[in-house]
């Protein structure tokens, strides 16, 4: 059983407005994420401190247990709010977002010896498109955030998390488009244009 969390909890700093609100293609780009993965979930949850804006979506909206903690607090916040056993963690900002990666890292957690699956890039960990188990990653994180600790990956030493390497995340990812973020309005724009290519 898995719950699929959306982030949308960022500042949204670059964009200048809140972007996963902005039209991508014709819909908001928040949309467009959930109707991507939405069919592997038993349950869909938003986190943001703006719940004005996400209505319209239909689905719980959770606002962060620990204000200002970002990513790690956004991770915990994510873990509690769930009801199932296996939480997918998603950022609002992700216009590819791969729902053959999130399954296979759902079919990793099968060994129930681990904690997490996260796949990695040449550019480092993508934790906010990855999976966690709730029993024994909640209690880490917050042992983590506890500690004053906010990095989001804090928490990994006292889990066993696996790692996609990225020739492993590449098997379900082979445009390399997965990771395409949408911080900027000239990355809003080039997301688009690949989206229209495709």
């Amino acid at each position: 059983m898995l719950t699929l969390v959306i982030q949308a909890g960022g500042q949204s700093q670059r964009m200048g407005h809140d972007k996963a609100l902005l039209p991508f293609r014709g819909e908001p780009l928040i949309q467009r994420v959930i109707n991507r993965i939405s069919h592997l979930a038993d349950e869909i949850l938003i986190t943001t401190n703006r719940p004005e804006g996400y209505h319209f979506l239909g689905v719980p909206l959770i606002p962060d247990v620990m204000l200002g903690t970002g990513a790690l607090g956004g991770l915990y916040t994510a873990l509690k709010a769930a009801k199932h056993p296996l939480v997918g963690v998603v950022a609002c900002d992700l216009p590819f977002a791969n729902p053959h990666l999130l399954r296979a890292c759902q079919n990793i957690l099968n060994d129930p010896q681990i904690d997490a699956v996260i796949p990695s890039t040449g550019h480092g960990l993508e934790p906010l498109h990855a999976i966690y188990r709730r029993e024994t990653c909640l209690p880490a994180v917050e042992r983590a955030l506890k500690a004053g600790k906010r990095r989001v990956v804090a928490w990994h030493k006292d889990a066993v998390v696996r790692t996609l390497s990225p020739e492993e995340t590449a098997i379900y990812d082979p445009q390399g488009i997965t990771f395409i973020n949408t911080n900027t309005p000239e990355e809003f724009n080039q997301a688009e244009k690949i989206a229209q290519e495709l």
